[in-house]
């Protein structure tokens, strides 16, 4: 309420109101000057209000007292209940875990006033998850409430948390939310084998390294706490068999290591040990984190086939060894119950050339073919097995023969085979070492022996000296060697080996004799050098070497194109006037060839050959075209070959008979005629062109016009 000092009651003074919500939250009585509220107030929206007042007169509306700035404060009350603006909550503590073990903690707000009254004053309680954990009422923290809590009894837990204000009195608002809370595992179990034996039966015939079973220990854990490793205890048939853990499953796989045999052994019992890979501490009060189980495995009886008595076979035998010879033997057997009787073959896959058979029933391997250790010294092939009873059962081995050597090549001496003297060398000079090789297969302290024939050892040329480490040196006997007097020398040098039978050869050193300065530098070995002019150099030998063949070139040069000249005079004339001659440039085959040229062109026009056949057709009937009257004779032509002949008789160039170009005249007395209507002395009623047909297929389109014309005529009265 507003009151001026100056307001007597009579109505002379009017108050105003502005400031912060005036007309829309609070209106004042102009007369009386109380303020009401014109709407309900929300302490949480705006705690207070900033107003200012003022007293005016009515009637000349001047203000009779100074404005006046007033706040109105909002009073709170409790309105608002507690709300969890973190909830619902996720928590997790670890299963085992002793009383008090902190959880979570949970926090509500009131947005009541907390400095007024108890409105904002909030206290924790638990209305469900008793009595497995407690809350603070103060704090909100979530603790467990009982000990030792089993994950793999029970897992989750669900909480509901309550917080109200009003220190919890009667009366006052409240608010919940949910805690969810998981136990985590830790390893508090440790694994068990739901049996105490395990029954497997595995096939002789399981390859290694194969799983042939799995066992399972059960651990309640989880993650890794139950994570299994297995183990093999020692003892019966242990060492044949291995065990793994499959990481997808926790299961103890069995493994084989070494083959069954069921004839060898029918059972096998040991036993298997499972542990825990991840211990805790805590728990090792409880009990060993272990358990064992036996297993037993029984060996299945399986058709195996043949087993050979060794894993390989190695066999020797020398080349050259007559075709048949037994070299060795190979030994299968069927280990079954029933033994069957075995069979042995070659797999042709590794001996295609067939140098080796063997014995299908007694297993003996002998030459096929006579084998040479210098061609393949080391033969692999491979043998098959296979049992009577049951062919498909094979099994397979790999064969190895060595080819052992045979003393049969002789030793030769190792390159070269040309070496030379000085002619100022002195007696005992070495001028070569040598040394042998041997095609054979050299033993070991194999000795080569060097000397000469019995023949050369009488020379005074040279001689051999064996050092006797498988070479020699081949020494001089005497000086003074010449090149005019003898340029080569051949020395005979027999070499032995020391093997059995011993085998020798007779080698030829050719020794030359060569000009050498005083330090024994060979100068020139040719003996025509010893004719040329003491005071001529090489370089001088080799400019007349070159002047003499560029002599030579220009000789050669000057004589071709002489003959080339001449025999473009020949063929050329300048009287020649014949445009259609052609020129052949090849031989005849004398006069007896009759088919290599037609020179009928050449004969006499009025002289026609009796009885001309095409020679590119075989007609079926011999049919003559009509002949036509001799025309009159050509006689240009005539005079013109006649003048040729002549011209070409008395030439002695000239070329031969044979070689004369035929001139492709078309006169009278042509073999083909004339195909002309000009100067016919017949008329076109009188023509039979049936003869055309007879020409071949060249002149097929030409009978047909014709032929056609003659059977199309209108004039003809039939």
């Amino acid at each position: 309420k507003l009151h001026s000092d100056l307001d007597k009651g009579v109505g002379t003074v009017k108050y105003t109101l502005s400031g912060d919500g005036a007309g829309t939250v609070f209106t004042i009585d102009e007369t009386t000057g109380d303020i009401h509220a014109i709407r309900s107030l929300d302490r949480e929206e705006k705690p207070f209000y900033t107003l200012r007042a003022q007293a005016v007169d009515v009637d000349t509306k001047k203000p009779l007292e100074p404005e006046s700035e007033f706040i109105i404060k909002v009073q709170d009350i409790n309105d608002n209940e507690p709300k969890f603006l973190d909830g619902p909550y996720v928590a997790s503590v670890p299963e085992m875990s002793p009383v008090g073990a902190y959880v979570l903690q949970v926090k509500a707000t009131d947005a009541d006033d907390p400095t007024y009254g108890n409105s904002a004053r909030v206290v924790y309680s638990i209305l469900q998850g008793q009595p497995y954990f407690s809350i603070d009422p103060k704090t909100g923290v979530i603790r467990t409430a009982l000990p030792n809590m089993d994950r793999e009894v029970k897992e989750q837990y669900q909480v509901l948390i309550q917080a109200k204000d009003m220190g919890g009195q009667l009366g006052g608002l409240a608010g919940t939310t949910t805690v969810n809370i998981t136990l985590t595992d830790v390893n508090d179990n440790p694994p068990r084998f739901p049996k105490s034996i395990f029954h497997l039966k595995v096939p002789e015939t399981s390859l290694v390294g194969s799983a042939i079973g799995r066992i399972r220990a059960v651990d309640p854990d989880f993650g890794k706490n139950a994570e299994i490793e297995y183990n093999i205890v020692p003892g019966d048939g242990g060492n044949l068999f291995d065990i793994t853990t499959d990481q997808n499953t926790q299961e103890g796989v069995i493994k084989l290591k070494k083959p069954l045999d069921f004839e060898t052994k029918k059972v096998y019992t040991f036993k298997v040990e499972a542990s825990n890979l991840h211990l805790d501490h805590r728990f090792h009060s409880v009990g060993p984190f272990k358990d064992t189980a036996t297993v037993k495995i029984n060996v299945l009886d399986m058709d195996e086939p043949p087993v050979f008595s060794k894993p390989m076979y190695t066999m020797e035998v020398y080349e050259d060894t007559p075709v048949g010879t037994i070299i060795g033997a190979v030994t299968a057997q069927d280990l079954d119950a029933g033994s069957s009787s075995v069979r042995y073959f070659i797999d042709w896959k590794s001996d295609v050339d067939s140098y080796f058979t063997i014995d299908a029933t007694e297993g003996t391997i002998a030459t096929n073919e006579l084998l040479d250790r210098e061609s393949t010294a080391q033969y692999n092939f491979s043998i098959i097995a296979s049992k009577v009873s049951n062919p498909l059962l094979t099994s397979k081995v790999n064969v190895i023969i060595n080819v052992l050597d045979v003393n049969e090549f002789p030793p030769e001496i190792s390159v070269p085979y040309e070496t030379s003297v000085c002619e100022n060398a002195k007696p005992g000079q070495v001028i070569q070492t040598i040394t042998a090789v041997d095609k054979d297969l050299s033993p070991a302290g194999q000795r080569f022996s060097f000397r000469l024939t019995a023949e050369a050892s009488t020379k005074p040329n040279f001689t051999v000296h064996d050092y006797r480490n498988n070479t020699a040196g081949i020494e001089t006997r005497r000086n003074d060697y010449n090149r005019r007097q003898q340029e080569l020398y051949f020395l005979p040098v027999v070499i032995e080996d020391s093997s059995y039978p011993v085998q020798s050869s007779t080698n030829t050193m050719t020794i030359r004799v060569c000009r050498c300065d005083s330090d024994g530098t060979i100068l020139s070995c040719n003996v025509e050098a010893i004719f040329l002019p003491v005071g001529l150099s090489t370089g001088a030998l080799i400019a007349i070497l070159l002047c003499i063949v560029i002599l030579l070139v220009i000789v050669v040069l000057y004589v071709a194109l002489r003959r080339q000249k001449k025999k473009d005079t020949l063929m050329t004339s300048k009287e020649d006037i014949r445009d259609n001659v052609i020129h052949y440039d090849d031989e005849g085959g004398g006069e007896e060839d009759t088919q290599a040229f037609d020179i009928g062109a050449l004969r006499n026009p009025k002289v026609i050959e009796d009885n001309k056949i095409r020679r590119d057709i075989k007609p079926d009937t011999l049919r003559f075209p009509r002949q036509r009257p001799t025309a009159e004779d050509n006689t240009d032509i005539r005079n013109f070959i006649n003048q040729r002949l002549q011209e070409n008789d008395v030439d002695p160039a000239a070329p031969p008979y044979d070689s004369l170009a035929t001139y492709a005249y078309e006169g009278n007395g042509s073999v083909a005629e004339s195909l002309s209507s000009i100067d016919s002395l017949t008329t076109e009623a009188d023509q039979d062109y049936d003869y055309l047909s007879d020409w071949g297929p060249r002149f097929k389109i030409l009978a047909d016009m014709f032929g056609e014309e003659e059977s199309y005529n209108p004039d003809k009265v039939t």
